[in-house]
């Protein structure tokens, strides 16, 4: 007798219903122990991380991105005045400034620790148009753009202002050269700068008498390298406190006055007097053009004078460069000497004329 075949289909199908609701059970009982596991694992599941550092403020990062290594970098304030043409001008303070980086020996690499401190909107964006780096330093109800004619009184605000800021910058434990934009870079000054760390500052004379350890020097500030350290901070703490018992002095003066009245000794200061040899001026210019390091339009009352002059600066500069780059000409003992800064002589002539 033959029996029909019977088919496995419902079979196998029935085992496989009953794996489904033996696997549904499991899952149902684990949810039911910790019934927020999958919401967890799927929802808020954190990646692998690294530690999250602390954040820093816009003036800790602009310092961090120009500092050298060692927590070095190099200063300049600017303003509109500075940095913007006028209609008659084809070229600017800042242009010069940076030339000089362009055109001195073994500066170039400088420019990346340049730090510009823009104090109003048109120097920022002209500062972040040449990707240089940039700060835009705050003062409320203050106008910064516009030229400050020496010895005026928004000239004496803003010297104030920016020793207000070089202390928020030591205080932070940066060491620095500061620089004028009128000083015009034509060596690397870190060349001819004492690297003894236990001098605390080195600052430019308008006459240097030939020791650089008198106290007596006319100072400028226009140019000084400085250690971030308990003594320079408390020195400028010392000296921007007696901003407001200084009427009609400009910061300069206000030190001058502090380092002739012992100030140095009083802090246990170390500081060096720079060699006009090196670092010269319109007020005590170099001799030797193959020492020369940098030079500064001190002694001059206006931009246009500055400009005018400094001008001048960067040509005699060019030539003489070019005259040495001749082989027979490269160990002679030509006395080159600079063209005469006229600008700045008539500018004390012209009596209290502004530019807008």
């Amino acid at each position: 007798m033959d029996y029909p075949k019977q088919s496995p289909g419902p079979n196998i199908a029935f085992f496989f219903i009953f794996l489904s609701i033996v696997l549904y059970l499991s899952i149902w009982s684990s949810s039911l122990t910790n019934p927020f596991r999958s919401f967890l694992q799927t929802q808020c599941t954190i990646p692998n991380t690294t530690a999250i550092d602390a954040p820093v403020d816009e003036l800790e990062a602009a310092l961090s991105k120009a500092s050298m290594a060692n927590k070095t970098l190099i200063i300049a304030v600017i303003n509109k005045a500075y940095a913007n043409q006028e209609i008659r001008d084809d070229t600017t303070m800042l242009d010069l400034f940076l030339d000089s980086f362009w055109l001195g020996e073994d500066t170039k690499a400088l420019r990346d620790h340049l730090l510009l401190v823009a104090v109003d909107r048109t120097a920022y964006d002209r500062c972040r148009f040449l990707k240089l780096n940039c700060y835009k330093l705050e003062t409320d109800g203050v106008d910064f753009k516009g030229e400050k004619l020496y010895m005026s009184e928004d000239f004496i605000k803003m010297m104030w202002r920016r020793t207000l800021f070089l202390l928020e910058v030591l205080k932070r434990g940066y060491n620095f050269i500061f620089t004028d934009m009128d000083v015009m870079w034509l060596r690397n000054p870190f060349s001819k700068l004492s690297k003894n760390e236990t001098e605390d500052l080195q600052i430019s004379t308008d006459v240097f008498s030939g020791d650089p350890w008198d106290e007596k020097h006319w100072i400028n500030t226009g140019f000084y390298f400085i250690r971030s350290n308990n003594k320079t901070i408390a020195l400028f703490d010392k000296w921007y406190s007696m901003k407001d018992n200084s009427t009609g002095q400009k910061e300069q003066d206000v030190l001058l006055n502090l380092m002739r009245g012992g100030v140095i000794g009083e802090l246990g200061l170390k500081v060096r007097f720079l060699d006009t040899l090196y670092f010269s001026g319109f007020c005590q210019e170099s001799k030797d053009f193959k020492a020369v390091t940098t030079v500064h339009a001190n002694c001059c009352r206006s931009i246009n004078a500055k400009v005018h002059d400094l001008r001048a600066v960067l040509r005699d500069w060019k030539k003489f460069n070019k005259f040495m780059s001749y082989k027979r000409f490269a160990n002679t003992t030509m006395n080159f000497r600079w063209t005469g800064h006229f600008g700045c002589w008539d500018s004390w002539r012209k009596g209290n004329q502004t530019k807008s």
